[in-house]
């Protein structure tokens, strides 16, 4: 083996692993939105804690954190209100704006998954040290860094670049 191939087995690696981790936090995101609300897509989990931690946010700038076009972003937050699950309000600074926010229903739900989640993840954690799950989370927030500031084009289907390698969630705040 040479040494190029050398350097080139521990990325191969990394995407390797980040493909699995991906592709099993799609499905869990998936489970965890569900858990929420039978009707509820995919994404609606990841949005609703954005909009949790976020107390009120503008829809505009929901859709940016998750880059996702405004018709896109519009209609998964028309079904979270059609659920009951956010409430929208006029923006008082802009007024062709919109502001969102949890309703005390969707907190309590969007609360109650997200505690269920975490017992998995500390059931699935148990084993490791706190020094190591720090250290865990220090390069899951580096990497996330990387991946949200990375200019590499690449095809995706409709034939728009994306800044993001496939099968990695677009911004933070996304659960895997």
């Amino acid at each position: 083996m040479t040494a190029a191939n050398e350097d080139e087995e521990p990325l191969l690696a990394v995407e390797r692993e980040v493909g699995v981790l991906f592709r099993r936090g799609r499905a869990r995101v998936a489970e965890l939105s569900r858990r929420v609300h039978p009707q509820l897509e995919g994404m609606a989990y990841s949005m609703l804690g954005y909009i949790e931690q976020a107390g009120r946010v503008r829809v505009t700038d929901v859709g940016v954190h998750f880059a996702v076009g405004k018709a896109t972003v519009s209609r998964q937050i028309r079904a979270l209100e059609e659920l009951g699950l956010v409430a929208r309000v006029a923006d008082p600074l802009d007024r062709r704006s919109a502001l969102v926010s949890l309703t005390e229903d969707g907190r309590r739900r969007y609360l109650e998954a997200r505690d269920a989640r975490m017992g998995r993840v500390r059931e699935l954690m148990a084993g490791w040290s706190s020094e190591e799950v720090a250290r865990f989370a220090e390069l899951l927030h580096r990497f996330n860094d990387v991946v949200g500031e990375a200019a590499v084009p690449s095809l995706a289907p409709s034939g728009v670049a994306s800044a993001v390698p496939s099968g990695v969630a677009g911004g933070r705040g996304e659960e895997a």
